[in-house]
């Protein structure tokens, strides 16, 4: 159904700032965007576990080597 367009090393960055944001919401309860931050890390996270990112489809990119 996606077309996988991810290499190992993006789906890693991901899952990093991913978990980094989802931690945000949690530990810093002043953080102005904080719900923000747990639906961007959420959508992170959800493109790293199906190794398929819609903008990269959008634009043509693809970091996954042919």
């Amino acid at each position: 159904m996606f077309k996988n367009n991810m290499n190992s090393a993006d789906r890693i960055v991901r899952i990093v700032i991913g978990v980094a944001l989802i931690a945000a919401f949690f530990f810093v309860p002043t953080l102005p965007l904080r719900f923000v931050a747990l639906i961007v890390g959420v959508i992170v996270i959800g493109t790293a576990v199906i190794n398929s990112c819609l903008l990269y489809s959008i634009l043509g990119i693809s970091t996954k080597k042919s």
